[in-house]
């Protein structure tokens, strides 16, 4: 908590923003709902924004409202995606195309969350955050699916981050409880 006893109150902090990158087919399946629906109550939870890469969104959901109502309505997970449309009422979920050359710059750093860092890339848990303790805004990506995020855009971020001390490969939902809840221990939000 900050001084004034709410979070997000401390003079020069960065934004974290978890970022889903959809490395299923494009077809909008269970496994789509419940990540988001996850994700959104980690983001709510930490105070921390929520973006998606290349998820198969209908087109007759346009805004982030729009797209939040759309998943709402088809998930039990976070009191039937009703922190998932907080987010959206808030303006901390934003759904953006599969990256080009590279993420938005309104992300931040994105730094890409993987068992198998590039040794040039690799930051500790410290050091990233660290960058948002001195005002540095960024983006944890999390690859949706069998796969990870795929090497073209694993490739674009500038940093890698590993959460366990070994590069133990964790499942998604366990990955982001961790990564979230290792970052909102050392920035301490959880009291």
């Amino acid at each position: 908590m900050g001084a004034a006893g709410t979070r997000g109150d401390v003079m020069g902090r960065g934004r974290i923003t978890i970022g889903l990158y959809n490395s299923y087919d494009q077809n909008f399946r269970e496994p789509h709902r419940r990540v988001i629906a996850r994700a959104g109550d980690l983001a709510r939870a930490y105070d921390m924004g929520l973006a998606l890469f290349g998820f198969p969104i209908p087109e007759d959901a346009r805004t982030p409202r729009e797209i939040a109502e759309w998943v709402a309505g088809t998930t039990s997970i976070g009191g039937h995606g009703k922190n998932f449309l907080e987010m959206a009422e808030t303006g901390r979920f934003q759904c953006f195309p599969y990256p080009g050359k590279g993420f938005p710059p309104q992300l931040g750093e994105v730094i890409l969350t993987t068992s198998k860092p590039d040794a040039k890339k690799q930051i500790s848990l410290s050091e990233a955050v660290s960058m948002v303790e001195h005002g540095q805004s960024i983006t944890l990506l999390f690859g949706i699916g069998p796969h990870g995020v795929p090497k073209a855009a694993a490739s674009i971020p500038k940093y890698n981050l590993d959460i366990t001390p070994g590069c133990f490969s964790l499942e998604t939902a366990t990955a982001l409880g961790a990564v979230c809840g290792a970052f909102a221990a050392r920035m301490d939000l959880i009291q």
